[in-house]
């Protein structure tokens, strides 16, 4: 049985909704569409090209293909197939060129708002992206809200239990994902011996922990064993885009890098194949612990 949380709230959507997953990188589009299509739901998909990951077996709902410069253009698109919802799910790696972009009528008033947050971190972005589809009568919506099985729950995952002083690099590493997080720059840190040792930039938590992995050869580490991922959504950010996410692929790179385990903040995190991620890790020694959540997140 996995670790994570089944809501009980109103459904963001309805028989008759007809709901676009903006794809970007990971599994996470994969599992909103399949758990749609389950349900009978209409799905399509915006594949942002370039970024969406080509293992996913995306095409075989109805799909289009999305150049990031080609945003301006997807207003139209959401009403020529009917979308009534849109949520935006897995990673983008890039940002728009803004002076390759050719903004039609309903953009043009907002280009002054889309250069400052395409100069801002990436939950301004977004929060733009959210604003703009909002104002053109969609409703956007989160992963978590559409397959709240999905969503993180507190407590332990799995067979392997942290140790005593596995909690010391747990506060550690919260401690310094939240100061980064506030700072709009990443949603995860690792901490070895008790203090952060690397924190997640734009490059993502994969890069972040192949840095770590290099890191064990140096010498301010050398002999230094165990150490914790830890990822917790940003201070006052928008639920509805980029909530954090762990899931197999996470565990390897994490025992690869010489990790103990992994921490993620409950109701704000996401399981992405979770009986999986729990039977590699039980399998490779690692444990995995849902933390308290802090604070309340904005979802519109």
């Amino acid at each position: 049985m996995t670790r994570t949380e089944t809501r009980s709230s109103t459904c963001v959507y309805g028989p008759d909704s007809r709901i676009c997953i903006i794809a970007g990188g990971g599994n996470l589009p994969a599992a909103i569409a399949e758990y749609l299509d389950r349900q009978g739901i209409g799905v399509f998909v915006l594949m942002v090209e370039g970024e969406t990951d080509p293992q996913s077996r995306l095409e075989r709902y109805d799909h289009e293909t999305l150049a990031l410069e080609e945003a301006p253009s997807l207003i139209r698109r959401l009403r020529h197939h009917g979308i009534t919802h849109v949520v935006m799910a897995g990673e983008i790696r890039r940002r728009p060129r803004i002076s390759a972009m050719r903004p039609g009528l309903g953009l043009l008033r907002h280009v002054p708002a889309l250069i400052r947050a395409l100069s801002s971190g990436d939950d301004g972005l977004l929060r733009f992206v959210v604003a703009w589809l909002e104002g053109s009568g969609f409703r956007v919506v989160g992963a978590h809200q559409i397959v709240p099985d999905l969503v993180a729950a507190e407590g332990q995952f799995g067979r392997i239990q942290p140790q005593k002083t596995d909690w010391r690099d747990i506060q550690a590493a919260r401690i310094a994902a939240e100061a980064i997080g506030a700072l709009d720059i990443g949603q995860g840190a690792v901490a070895i011996g008790g203090r952060a040792i690397a924190l997640e930039g734009i490059e993502g938590t994969d890069a972040m922990l192949e840095r770590v992995r290099s890191l064990r050869g140096h010498g301010r580490l050398a002999g230094k064993l165990r150490g914790v991922l830890v990822k917790c959504s940003k201070p006052g950010q928008e639920a509805r885009t980029d909530l954090p996410s762990i899931g197999p692929r996470t565990v390897e790179e994490a025992h690869a890098a010489g990790l103990a385990g992994i921490a993620v903040e409950a109701g704000s995190s996401l399981v992405l194949n979770g009986p999986e991620m729990i039977h590699k890790a039980d399998a490779l020694g690692l444990f995995i612990i849902g933390l308290p959540p802090k604070e309340t997140r904005h979802e519109g």
